[in-house]
């Protein structure tokens, strides 16, 4: 069975026993996480998709862990006048390791 939920402004596509790596949740690790909202759930030729979620479904999970991603710079410049502005950039996300996919 595999769902596709919308957490962070995102979709991803999960099944059980699938490791996430969303942005940040607000959780402590080894805590559950539940995902309310569901858009699409299917096994096999069954589909069942919601408008826009589907009621009474859910996604639950385990935080492995809260971890910062690698760092990417950014470099702005205008040519020929001596204008240089780099800034370095680490994003924040979260491991969640999928445990159950219910359908209500």
């Amino acid at each position: 069975m595999y769902a596709i939920i919308q957490t962070g402004g995102k979709q991803y596509r999960v099944a059980e026993g699938d490791i996430l790596r969303c942005d940040l949740i607000q959780s402590e690790v080894g805590s559950e996480v539940t995902f309310d909202h569901v858009i699409l759930a299917g096994e096999g030729e069954s589909v069942k998709v919601g408008t826009p979620t589907i009621a009474g479904a859910s996604v639950s999970g385990t935080v492995l862990a809260q971890k910062k991603d690698k760092k990417i710079l950014v470099f702005r410049y205008k040519p020929k006048k001596r204008v240089r502005k780099l800034n370095g950039h680490r994003q924040l996300f979260a491991e969640v390791k999928i445990t159950k996919i219910s359908l209500a």
